[in-house]
């Protein structure tokens, strides 16, 4: 009796445990995709070090010497892969994130939350460069003090899975030092910043762990990120309250501002707001003065403001030398549950505008009962602003699926 021949056996495909790591200019590691988790508890073995003072220093700290040379300018080609800079050419659109004072040091509930948000505006489908090319930091990355220690569970781990590489500005947080710290001295100040954000190589670091993503190269504590359509000029607007910079910072801020290319948007951002209706943290008179000399002196006026440090969303309208200029805070990136709220006597997030008394500012919007983050979508001929609000996890809503909605947008003409 003749037997059949044997039925083919498909072979059995192993999957490789290699993370699917998205990757840019030079093999440069951003991170590892991933599945929905569920963060309305935080993630097995969190532990941060806590700075015990109640409030934050109030005095200056000098800055570390830079780590890249003069002017302090980095080329976004230079971080991107040649693909992604030739998508930003041809649609002629460049889409990035913002939002400041994320470091959840009590908690990784709300940043993940957020962090989860701005993953999902993620598409492999989103044709026309919609998707974002970069998340811009507004400071305050860790807290209290900048910790090196607290970078794995307040940067590293929240965004192992945010596909782009982060640039950043520090906040007075990042900054600060506990005086009562006998392994750490003023000179110490912004060390972990220097370390993660300004290293002079694309290195993996040992506070990143597991999440494979590389330190990034800017050169400087503040520096300008140099694209195809916008000037990002970055300040460090040190520790104490209302911010503070010393002249070699703002000469060479007058000398970016008039070098900034006039065929593309100029954006400035700096951690201290210069404008806020949050009575605690007002905006800051000496850094709008600042500013108005420097642009005065340098003869541009940036097209957008970017700040943070206050723990909600406001937007403004102010007047730079008596030009109006779209001036944010966006400090809701998810330190904390408690937001900072403005006093529901005078402001009803209903209604609006609101002007101030002492000048020609006008706050426009705000929310200070959600985090978020925003999205700027930046064209040749106008700059696209959404600021995306997001609710916090519940047991019943442990995992986001669906993207954020706009909770405000707005238009800058170019």
């Amino acid at each position: 009796m003749t037997r059949p021949p044997p039925l083919p056996i498909k072979p059995t495909i192993l999957k490789s445990t290699r993370p699917n790591l998205n990757v840019g200019k030079h093999g440069r590691r951003f991170s590892a995709s991933r599945k929905p988790v569920a963060f309305t508890d935080d993630p097995p073995g969190f532990i941060t070090e806590k700075d015990p003072r109640k409030s934050p220093s109030d005095i200056w700290f000098n800055l570390p010497p830079a780590t890249g040379i003069p002017p302090y300018r980095l080329d976004l080609a230079s971080i991107l892969s040649e693909q992604a800079m030739q998508t930003i050419v041809d649609n002629k659109r460049m889409v990035f994130h913002s939002v400041g004072d994320t470091g959840g040091v009590n908690t990784t509930t709300y940043q993940q939350q957020v962090a989860s948000y701005m993953e999902l505006d993620f598409s492999e489908t989103n044709a026309g460069g919609g998707n974002a090319s970069f998340y811009y930091h507004l400071g305050d990355v860790v807290y209290y003090s900048g910790e090196i220690i607290n970078y794995y569970w307040e940067f590293y781990e929240p965004y192992l899975h945010y596909p782009a590489p982060i640039f950043a500005i520090p906040g007075n947080h990042d900054g600060d030092v506990d005086p009562a710290d006998q392994f750490h001295t003023p000179a110490d100040s912004l060390k972990g910043f220097v370390r993660n954000f300004c290293s002079q190589a694309p290195i993996l670091l040992p506070e990143a762990k597991d999440a494979p993503r590389d330190a990034m190269t800017q050169p400087n504590v503040y520096w300008t990120l140099n694209t195809p359509l916008a000037t990002i000029i970055g300040l460090y607007t040190n520790v104490p309250e209302g911010g503070q910079i010393a002249p070699d910072q703002l000469a060479w801020f007058e000398q970016e501002l008039a070098a900034a290319p006039k065929d593309r948007a100029l954006i400035l951002a700096l951690h201290h707001p210069i404008l806020s209706a949050y009575g605690p943290h007002p905006g800051s008179q000496y850094l709008k003065s600042i500013i108005e000399g420097a642009t005065k002196t340098a003869n541009r006026i940036p097209d957008l403001i970017l700040t943070g440090h206050v723990h909600d969303y406001q937007k403004f309208t102010g007047s730079i030398n008596g030009n109006p200029v779209t001036t944010i805070v966006a400090g809701a990136g998810g330190y904390n549950q408690k937001l900072h709220q403005l006093d529901k006597k005078t402001f009803d997030p209903k209604k609006g505008p609101w002007k101030f008394e002492n000048g020609a500012d006008v706050l426009e919007k705000f929310n200070d009962t959600q985090h978020g983050y925003l999205l700027i979508d930046v064209r040749p001929t106008q700059i696209l602003g959404s600021y995306m609000a997001v609710d916090d996890p519940t047991a019943a809503h442990p995992v986001p699926t669906k993207s954020a909605l706009p909770y405000d947008t707005f238009t800058i003409n170019l």
